[in-house]
């Protein structure tokens, strides 16, 4: 049995209201149009679905049993109608975002300031992995897009946009015996203990493959989990770690020294990486262009 799904939305609208004038005015129609098509629906069911009373109609017992299964179905229709909506006018939503620790420092945290000021009824979730993992999590597709460090290997599937530049630098605490400005040449640096990132990160690749170009193998004393524990681990005068400029800033520098590093750390991009087969959400799309929005602006 095929039965056009205009019946059935004229069917729900006649039993919610109880009347065919307040099914018509609901839908934009004129109740012979509404009449006719009730007509039709019943003839196709062979059955009567609605007795007329002096006010308006009811349903009959098989009219009751249809719009149980109706309603539900319309219902649900509805919300998603409502849910669309919402989402089209950013009163609602989620948005997951992968994210490298250095990454969500120097791009991603201002972004999502700026969204959720404009935004608050979006739900936001930041899954803070490195930059393997961030890759791996994307796609898997439990995240919308992913927002990492260099370097990484690239992807069929996967589109690249790089965002900006990040340099970073020597820091020591103020124990050793140099001062901020102190040119430091890799073969003294290998007089201090490092600190690095783990293994399994970008960061630990990119400092490994910068020391095998200058004929030097990277080999740090201590590794922190995340990018922002080798500050502290720093302060403790543990040894020194390669810093993004940005994460000085805001930074006290009382007890801190900044070394010149001869030759200097490259300089590296950080990317916002997406899935080529699926589009964003209407959130995550929003979010993005903040994100690419921000990043022009912090370049000028």
């Amino acid at each position: 049995m095929s039965i056009s799904y205009d019946y059935y939305r004229v069917f729900y609208y006649v039993a919610k209201y109880k009347s065919f004038t307040g099914a018509a005015r609901a839908l934009l129609n004129n109740q012979p149009n509404i009449t006719r098509m009730i007509k039709k629906l019943e003839d196709e069911l062979e059955c009567t679905l609605f007795v007329r009373q002096r006010r308006g109609v009811s349903l009959t017992p098989e009219g009751e049993k249809l719009y149980a299964h109706i309603s539900v179905a319309f219902d649900h229709i509805l919300l998603g109608e409502q849910e669309i909506a919402r989402d089209k006018s950013l009163q609602s939503g989620i948005v997951t975002v992968a994210a490298s620790e250095i990454a969500l420092h120097c791009v991603l945290l201002s972004a999502l300031k700026k969204f959720r000021s404009a935004y608050p009824g979006v739900h936001i979730k930041i899954l803070n992995h490195s930059t393997p993992q961030a890759i791996d999590v994307l796609k898997k597709g439990l995240a919308d897009f992913s927002v990492v460090t260099e370097p990484f290997d690239s992807f069929a599937g996967i589109s690249i946009r790089k965002l900006r530049l990040i340099q970073e630098v020597p820091v020591c605490s103020s124990a050793f015996s140099v001062s901020t400005g102190t040119v430091i040449t890799t073969e003294q640096l290998k007089q201090y203990p490092l600190i690095s990132l783990g293994e399994k990160t970008s960061s630990f690749a990119f400092y490994s493959d910068f020391f095998n170009s200058i004929g030097f193998s990277f080999s740090p004393d201590v590794e922190a989990a995340t990018a922002d524990q080798i500050l502290p681990l720093i302060k403790s005068n543990l040894g020194i770690g390669f810093i993004p400029t940005d994460f000085l800033e805001k930074e006290n520098m009382e007890h801190l020294v900044i070394l010149n590093m001869n030759p200097p750390v490259p300089k590296r991009n950080i990317c916002i990486l997406k899935r080529k087969d699926t589009p964003l959400s209407i959130a995550g799309s929003e979010l993005e262009k903040f994100i690419l929005n921000d990043n022009q602006i912090s370049k000028k």
